[in-house]
Formats: C-alpha cells, structure tokens, sequence
C-alpha cells in the first residue's frame, strides 16, 4: 500500500478516529466512558458522522443494523459498558456481519475514573470474536483499518481493545488513505444468517467455531505480531502498552509483541518461547495470556501476583524481571477530587447529610458527594443501580429506616439506565414508597460534559429532540412529580424531601440546574441555535 509522507502526532483515540474517517465508517456509535469519549468527538470534529446513543447496548444494536444494511460501523465504549453491550455482542457473533463492525473497548487498568479493573480481553474468548491490540497511536491506526476489512472478510464483529496509556498518550502517526473502499450500503435479505432463533443459532456456532479455526491460521502468519530479536538468554511475550514497557526495561531481550490476541498463533508463540532459556509473560491485569500458554504446555513465567493490581510501568516491569517482591513504594498523595465549588449538587448533599438519609447512589461526578464534607451516599454499584438498591433496602429495612432511602442518579445516567429502575419502582413499590432525585444538571459532566437525549442537543451540539424527565415519570405512573432548584431554594427542597420521604407513595423529584462548567457553552449553543433558526425563517420568507 502507498502511504502519504504526512506525518502526525495524534493520541491513540484520534487516531482510532481518523481511521474510521479514512475507512469510510457510515456511522460512529457509543456512550461517552473515559478513557473513549475522545473517539467519537474527534470522528465528529473532522467530518466524520457520530452520535451518541443512550447507553452502550443501544449503541451495538444500531452499530449491527448499519452492519446488516452493509454499512460500515464503529462502537466506542469504556470496559464496564462492554458489560451493558454484552447481550447483543455475544449473538451478533453467531449472525453474518456484511459491513465491517469495531467495537473498541477501552480498559482501565489502575481504575483512574472507573468503579472495578476488569480485563476485557476476557470478552473475545467468551464471546468469540477476534481481538487486536495496538501498542501505540500508529498501531490504533492500522489496526481499526485491519479490523474493517477482518470484519467484512469473516463476517464478525472485531473488538479492538486499547487502555488508558494508548487512548491518551500522543506517538507519531503516518496515515494511510489508500484503503479498501466502504461498501454501499444496501440491504439483502439473510434470513438463517441473521435471526437467532435455535434453528438458525445451533448451525451459526458451528460456523463461528470454523470462522475462528480459519483465523488461528491466519493469525500465525499475520503482519499483526512482530518479533523483536535479542538475547536468547530472555524472552518477552506481550501486548498492548505492556510491549512498550517491556522494550524499554529490557531492550536487549527477546521480544514477540502480539497485536491479535485473539485466537492466538500458538505455532508461532511455542516457536518463540523454545528459542529462549527464559520466557515471562509481561500483561497487565489478568494472567489470561500465561494461563493460555501454561495450557498449551509451554514453559511461561507469570508476572507475582502483586503486579496484578493497576498499571503497569517501565519500574514495576525492571521489577518483575527481577523477580522482586520487595514492597513497591507508594506513590505520592494527590489533591483528593471534589464537588466543584458552585456545584449544583453541592445542596442537595447537604440536605441529604443533613436529613441523615440512607443514599443508593450511581456512577457520576455526584459520586463524589461520598467524599467529606458532605459524607452523603452509602452505595455505588453501576449505572442505574441508585434505582434498584434503593428499592431493595427498601423492601427489607424496618419502616424507620426505610423511611430514610433515598435513590440518587444523574440525568446522564437516567437515561443511560435508570428507565428501566423506575419502571421497576413502578410495578413492585415498596410499602413505605419510594423517592427517586434525578440530579439534571444538563450534561454529562464526568467524561467531559458530552450531551445525551435529556439536553437537546446531538453530539455535535446541534438542536434535537429532548426527553421530558417530568413527562416520563408521570407517564409511567407516578404521581408525586416535582421539578425544582436546590440551588434557588434549598430550604424548599429539604422540605420537599421531608415531605415526600413520610409518604407512602412513590415521588420522582428532577432537580434541574446546569452544570457550572457547562452553562456557558450551553448559551453558546443556544444562541447559536436561535441565529440558525433566524437565518432559516428569513431565507424561507425571502423565498
């Protein structure tokens, strides 16, 4: 292939991006997640088509729709939304994909701004799909080009799995323009191919098994594993960032870096680790990889246990090389985070405090009212948990207790997958009743102050259909519906909430304040709207 002389510095998301961009994806589709926001931002910025769906699971179903139309598509997600998008991911697999489908899985070893450490490596091998992972911005690049044509060669989704260090950390890229050229889209009917009921599914698995039989082959000669001779007294199996560290700690190693990990080409591994006196597996999280190879009957060191834990490093690297289980030393305390100052959840958690309630809670930057001063939440699970924790403790607890729960969830949130809570709330009440405190604060502020369907605006910040939480509430039964602004009347809120919480009956209360760091754009892009609009209704007088 020709490759332009332009030279780039892009992070691994942009150049995830700018693949998509150059591969001709029809669609970019995911729910913002550190550390993959910056994936579908940037698709949208250079021109790029991309939205944001309400949660993960929604994404991956209209990702396969534009799949079976024979559209090209890409899924972007955090590692926990892999859990939300699960139901509809191990099934595609079994269906006959037509336009290349990438998922991409953003992992967060460490746990920099995610609720648990999970490995996602753990998903191809469940649900059977391929998984390539790139060691540096240039490699996301290539990589999501190879991913589309594996998808559309074998007609299966491809995940793409980066973590935090390749997301964000910026390396050198060339790009390259002269790629197979998207499909139109067109849709041809494929009835077994596509409809999983048991007559259909029991013949797709076993053509998913030969499809993974077919690119085991394939992979022990694919350009997606490089060997990087050394030392045959050491040698280094490894991938993702893990390849990067092991270079630098041990540079006059043997190094086989794998870019599809899933199936792995162990001909060519077992190979590699006969042509050393020593092999070590340098992964971080899992010892999935050192598990599969000790199957296989190679003779593979694992990193200690203690390594297990957060990222790893070129230090902890050098350390396990040497075999030191010394305590490591502890990193410097940093500024705790904090609710910020002019927060409009800031009243609300005081009142909550203060009221002494018993707070389920969810996945948001009021995660943070956990934290002194405010002391305030006493659960966090998942997104949309706040809804059904609460509604179990009340069930349970004696009616005093009961009396004080409280389900706190963010607008974002809400409608990520809360509907499905209060639906619940609605069809079990507890005996005591139940109050939910939807914090809207117009934005999803955690990851950056994206939009979803609550703002009324799309990705690109455009005007679009907004859901009426209010509306929603009262249309699935519930009676007590009561907007307002602690920050306006914190006095009556806490009296709301008294009033509400000595109810045996169920309240949704939406407390409705931008967030502070949003509200100025928000204007911008009101006003913006309101020119646009202005334009529009003189050029149709005009006419």
């Amino acid at each position: 292939m020709a490759t332009t002389q332009q030279r780039l510095l892009l992070s691994g998301n942009e150049a995830v991006a700018l693949a998509a961009l150059h591969a001709g994806v029809h669609l970019g589709t995911g729910y913002p997640g550190t550390p993959s926001t910056e994936i579908l931002e940037y698709l949208d910025h250079i021109g790029g088509k991309a939205q944001w769906s309400p949660n993960e699971k929604v994404a991956l179903e209209v990702g396969i729709g534009v799949s079976f139309a024979g559209g090209r598509t890409l899924i972007t997600m955090k590692h926990v939304g892999v859990n939300v998008a699960a139901d509809p991911l191990f099934t595609a697999a079994y269906t006959d994909l037509i336009g290349g489908l990438v998922l991409i899985s953003a992992d967060d070893p460490g746990m920099a701004s995610s609720q648990n450490e999970q490995d996602n490596r753990h998903y191809s091998r469940a649900a059977i799909v391929p998984m390539l992972e790139p060691c540096d911005s240039q490699q996301a690049y290539d990589f999501t080009l190879k991913a589309f044509e594996l998808s559309e060669r074998h007609k299966i989704p491809v995940i793409l799995r980066m973590t935090t260090r390749i997301c964000h950390a910026k390396t050198p890229v060339v790009p390259n323009q002269d790629v197979t050229p998207a499909p139109t889209p067109e849709f041809v009917r494929d009835i077994p191919g596509r409809v999983m009921i048991p007559a259909y599914a029991k013949p797709a698995h076993h053509r998913i098994r030969a499809k993974m039989a077919e690119l085991t082959r394939f992979n022990e000669h694919s350009d997606f594993n490089r060997i990087y001779p050394g030392s045959s007294e050491l040698g280094i199996i490894a991938s993702g960032i893990s390849v990067m560290h092991a270079r630098e700690a041990a540079p006059q190693a043997s190094l086989l870096a794998l870019g599809m990990t899933w199936p792995l080409p162990m001909a060519l591994i077992a190979d590699f680790v006969r042509s050393v006196k020593r092999c070590i597996v340098i992964e971080e999280g899992d010892h999935l990889l050192y598990e599969a190879l000790r199957a296989e009957g190679l003779m593979v060191e694992a990193k200690p246990e203690m390594y297990r834990f957060s990222e790893l490093t070129v230090p902890r690297v050098r350390r396990i090389l040497a075999g030191d289980l010394s305590p490591e030393p502890q990193p410097p305390k940093g500024k705790p985070p904090e609710l910020c100052q002019g927060c409009s959840h800031r009243p609300v958690f005081e009142i909550l405090g203060h009221m002494d309630c018993i707070v389920a809670g969810d996945i948001g930057c009021y995660s943070l009212g956990v934290l002194p001063p405010f002391n305030a939440m006493d659960t966090c699970v998942c997104m949309g948990a706040a809804i059904g924790v609460g509604l179990g403790m009340r069930h349970v607890l004696p009616e005093a207790q009961a009396r004080r729960v409280v389900s706190v969830i963010g607008d974002s949130t809400f409608v990520h997958s809360g509907l499905t809570g209060l639906a619940e709330m609605v069809y079990n009440p507890p005996p005591t009743g139940h109050v939910v405190l939807i914090l809207d604060n117009s934005t999803t502020a955690m990851t950056g102050r994206q939009e979803h369907p609550g703002t009324g605006r799309s990705l690109g910040h455009e005007p679009t259909n907004k859901m009426d939480f209010a509306a929603v509430g009262r249309g699935m039964g519930i009676k007590n519906v009561h907007v307002t602004d602690p920050m306006e009347d914190p006095q009556g809120f806490a009296s709301l909430l008294q009033e509400l919480l000595a109810k045996d009956e169920l309240s949704l209360v939406i407390a409705e304040r931008p967030c502070v760091l949003a509200a100025p754009m928000i204007r911008v892009y009101e006003q913006a709207a309101e020119e646009k609009l202005q334009t529009s209704c003189a050029g149709a007088v005009g006419h």
